[in-house]
Formats: C-alpha cells, sequence, structure tokens
C-alpha cells in the first residue's frame, strides 16, 4: 500500500501544474530564478526540448529556423516519415533535418523564400513567429487592442493579434511588439508553452492601454482594392515571342532569376543570337501591366519604358512565375532608388542571410530607416533589408533632384567594362540605350528606352553645340537611316557607350570610323 501511495504521488507530481518552477536546475543559463523556467520545464517534460544542466540553453540568442521547426513538430507530434519533396534549393534530401524541414513545410506552417531556400540557419523575426505559432496550432481570435508599432497591413498583424486576444503576448512596456526584430530562443519558446497550455498565459495585462492617438504614425503602406502586379525576381527579360528560350537561358528564366551566371555561361555565339529574341528587362519591384497569357508565360507592358504603339508601356513576354500580384498600396511611402553599381536584400541586419542581388536603380518602398539600414517593402515577401549606403531616398519618384551633366557622366562611367547584353536594362548587362535610359532614370528623369525613340524626344542639339550628358545617335546609310545605336556624350569629343556583344562598355570618339560616317544627331534631356 505504500509503494502505491508513493507512486501515486510521483504521477501527480509529474503531470501536475508546470507554474511553479521546479527545484531542480534545468540548464545552466536557466537557473530557478529566470522568469522563464516553468514554461521551460513544461517544454522538457513534453520532450520538446532536451534539458541539460550541463549546458547553456541560449535563452538570449537568436532562434533559427530550424531549430523552431523542430520545436513545432515535437509540439505537434508530427509524421516526418515520408513527407514530401519540396525540392528546396538550399537542403538536399541528405540533409538530417530534412524531414522536419519538409513536413513543416508540407503542413504550410513555415514556408521557403521565393528562391525555394529553406534557409534552416536564419533568424526570423517576432512577426514571422507569431505566423509559425498561429499556424501550427491553429489558433483563433482577434484582439480590440493594438500595438502602436504593428501597422494593420502588415501581413503578419492578424497574427500578432490572435496572439493578443488569447494573452499569449503582451509586447513591450512601451506597447510596442518590434514585430521587425528577430525573436530570441526563449521568447519562441515561452510562445509555445503559452500556447500549448493556457496556464502560462497572461493573467494580467502588464501594458497600458492603448492611447486614442498613437504615439507612432502609422505605417506608409495600406490595403488597396486595386491589383498592381511587380516584378518578383532580380531582373526578367522580354521575350519577343514566349517559349522560343533555349538550355542556356535557363539562368534567366527560372525563379529564382541568375543574370550574372547567365551572362557568364553565354559564348559570344550565344549572345549574338539575342538580336531580336529579347526586347528589353524589368527590374525588381517594377510595375508591370498584363496583357495576355500563354500557358506559363505572361505578355507584360512595362509601366515606365516607353513605346509609342503600346499605351501601358514597353510589351513583352516574361515567365508567369516572375510576377506578383499584389493589393498594397504604398503610394504614401517614400523610395530607396539604388545608386550602387548593385546591391543587396539581406533578410536580417547582421548581413547572414541574403535575400537577392538587386540591380542599380531598383526603386523600392522603404518602410523604415534604422542606422546603417533602409526597411523596404518587396513585393510579396514583407519587409527586407537594404544598405542604406547603396541607395537614395525620396519622398518619391516626383521629388528627385534633377541631376547635372556631371552627374549623369559620373553614373554612367560607374559601369566602364561591363560586358554587353542585348535587351539589357540592369547593371547586370546593358545594351547602347539601356545604360542610358537607366542612369537618366536613377536621376529622376524618365527617357524612351530605344534609341530610336530616344533619338525623337527631348531637344535636338547640333553637334558643334554638344555638352555631356546629351545623346548622340547613328543611323545606317551614312546617318539617313534609321537609328540604331546610342551613345552618352562626354565632352571632349567622345561619348561613352555599350557598342555590341562582342565588347563591354567604353569611351571612344564620336568621329571613329564608322560612327563619324553614320552620325545623326544629338539630343537633350537635361534642362
Amino acid at each position: 500500500m505504500k509503494r502505491f501511495i508513493v507512486f501515486f504521488a510521483l504521477v501527480v507530481l509529474l503531470f501536475s501544474s508546470f507554474s511553479n518552477v521546479s527545484a531542480a536546475p534545468l540548464y545552466k543559463d536557466v537557473g530557478d530564478n529566470h522568469p522563464a523556467k516553468a514554461e521551460l520545464d513544461f517544454l522538457a517534460s513534453k520532450g520538446i526540448i532536451a534539458g541539460d544542466p550541463g549546458r547553456n540553453f541560449g535563452v538570449d540568442a537568436e532562434i533559427s529556423r530550424l531549430e523552431a521547426a523542430e520545436m513545432i513538430v515535437k509540439s505537434l507530434g508530427l509524421d516526418t516519415s515520408s513527407p514530401v519533396d519540396p525540392n528546396f534549393t538550399d537542403v538536399t534530401a541528405n540533409h538530417p533535418s530534412f524531414s522536419i524541414m519538409a513536413t513543416l513545410v508540407n503542413s504550410e506552417i513555415m514556408r521557403a523564400d521565393e528562391n525555394g531556400a529553406f534557409n534552416p540557419d536564419a533568424p526570423f523575426t517576432r512577426g514571422e513567429a507569431a505566423v509559425f505559432v498561429v499556424r501550427a496550432f491553429d489558433l483563433k481570435g482577434a484582439s480590440k487592442k493594438s500595438f502602436v508599432d504593428v501597422s494593420p497591413t502588415y501581413w503578419v498583424a492578424e497574427s500578432i493579434s490572435t496572439l493578443q486576444a488569447l494573452n499569449i503576448v503582451t509586447g513591450y512596456a512601451d506597447n510596442t511588439f518590434k514585430p521587425l526584430a528577430n525573436i530570441t530562443k526563449v521568447d519562441f519558446a515561452i510562445f509555445i508553452a503559452r500556447a500549448i497550455n493556457s496556464e502560462f498565459r497572461i493573467k494580467t495585462p502588464t501594458v497600458p492601454p492603448v492611447q486614442p492617438t498613437p504615439t507612432v504614425p502609422a505605417s506608409c503602406e495600406k490595403p488597396s482594392k486595386t491589383k498592381t502586379v511587380k516584378v518578383n525576381v532580380q531582373v526578367t527579360s522580354l521575350w519577343h515571342k514566349p517559349g522560343i528560350d533555349r538550355a542556356v537561358d535557363r539562368p534567366s528564366i527560372s525563379t529564382p532569376v541568375d543574370i550574372s551566371k547567365w551572362m557568364k555561361t553565354m559564348n559570344l555565339k550565344q549572345k549574338w543570337w539575342l538580336v531580336d529574341k529579347t526586347d528589353t528587362q524589368a527590374l525588381f519591384g517594377d510595375e508591370v501591366v498584363v496583357l495576355q497569357k500563354s500557358g506559363k508565360w505572361s505578355k507584360v507592358a512595362i509601366k515606365d519604358q516607353y513605346v509609342p504603339y503600346q499605351k501601358e508601356g514597353y510589351p513583352g513576354w516574361v515567365p508567369t512565375s516572375h510576377l506578383y500580384e499584389t493589393t498594397t498600396d504604398t503610394t504614401n511611402c517614400s523610395i530607396a532608388i539604388v545608386n550602387a553599381k548593385s546591391s543587396t536584400l539581406y533578410s536580417d541586419t547582421k548581413k547572414k542571410n541574403k535575400y537577392i542581388d538587386i540591380s542599380y536603380t531598383t526603386i523600392l518602398p522603404v518602410v523604415k530607416e534604422e542606422g546603417e539600414w533602409l526597411h523596404v517593402l518587396t513585393p510579396q515577401n514583407g519587409i527586407k533589408y537594404l544598405p542604406k549606403k547603396d541607395a537614395k531616398v525620396h519622398k518619391n519618384y516626383a521629388a528627385v533632384p534633377k541631376p547635372t551633366q556631371k552627374d549623369i557622366v559620373n553614373s554612367a562611367k560607374m559601369f566602364l567594362g561591363l560586358p554587353y547584353l542585348w535587351a539589357g536594362a540592369s547593371s547586370f548587362g546593358f545594351d547602347c540605350s539601356g545604360i542610358i535610359y537607366s542612369v537618366y532614370k536613377n536621376h529622376g528623369i524618365l527617357i524612351p528606352r530605344d534609341s530610336f525613340y530616344q533619338a525623337t524626344k527631348g531637344t535636338p542639339v547640333s553637334k558643334s553645340k554638344l555638352q555631356p550628358g546629351d545623346l548622340v545617335f547613328f543611323a545606317g546609310n551614312g546617318g539617313k537611316g534609321k537609328v540604331y545605336h546610342v551613345g552618352l556624350y562626354v565632352g571632349d569629343g567622345k561619348m561613352l557607350h555599350a557598342p555590341n556583344a562582342s565588347d563591354k562598355v567604353k569611351i571612344e570618339s564620336i568621329s571613329a570610323g564608322v560612327y563619324k560616317r553614320n552620325y545623326a544627331g544629338a539630343r537633350r534631356y537635361l534642362d
């Protein structure tokens, strides 16, 4: 009888509430007085974490996506024995935790990024953590209160509101949630414990009530009833016809796109083949209008690239996977224009997780400026981080100050030595008119995209009155035929130009050889 009583007492002790911290240390950095000791004891009892008094839990360390995935799988008791392969681009099936990651993606609790990568070692934000927990435990509810730094239009706002309504989170003393800050290991563990066991949820709110007037301005983005379509890869090439690409073109039509790889893998003959097959390019975040669809391809028009025959903009065919339809209105956001040769967007401010490489003149909405970083809004995947040194910020495109001649010339000179790419309009490879269009657009002036249309706008300039920044044109039949080439006049009888697929961006005389014979006039786009 004594043995039964002792055994029964032990069972009661084991399964009783964990609201009281157990006496035994759980980790070196989780002592009996640690505020999360009860929650961590509970998770250890369920086998969700493995207590070890001889090592640190890492309470203040940022938790990785894989560590979070492991906790969620154990919390839900998910079967990871034979998941469908999501075809991750950064993780193979041989990875020891592949089945865990695949199971979470199959369950749509966590998702791969737009490049198909799971990013197992990457940290993630408090806002993303809220989304993962709500999805994992199918939580419902909406709080009548809100955090002053969580705009209703944030993609994570609904999940944060749910956790707030269920008293799983309360935020900070200043009524902020810090949705963009990376979450720590202990905070994520607390979220999990409170989602599973309501006894750990906050009994008495510890934050002041929301004031009638927010102390922090509302976020600049807002929902819209109007749908817009944005380019969702670093650069997309517009093809004259759908489906005429070759095997060598795969890096340019796949998702994600890798224009640098495309440039490196094509030989000279393959580059020349592109003539009249591709027409132009659009950059990450550019707005387009969808005109037609055919299989996996969409015919679009680029709004910022003028042609006289298509009122919506420059038309051409792109893979539909390169596009993303959004209902987010960013007209009230300031803009960042990349003015470095190229830049990188990161998923974190420690530069551990690269999101995408982007071109010169890529323009993105700015949600926040913080230290050396710009928080910019991407078409599909929320906020990413752009080094402030690589961009200039303006209220809107109309507010970009008009450039001087020197501004235009110096910007173009950054690309000396860059290989030519037919139809290229990015800093991974330009054609003759693409480099000039891009430089002018970077400085707030939209000119036509192609040389023969550039030759019809602006102000005509005689050869004797050329100034730096003017556009000089060349045409067949001794300059009397159709314009086929353009250069940027830099002074002293010279131009900067991208000659052809056999050459690179360079400076040479406008009176050298064929250029003297076929000179067709000049146009000025600077006041």
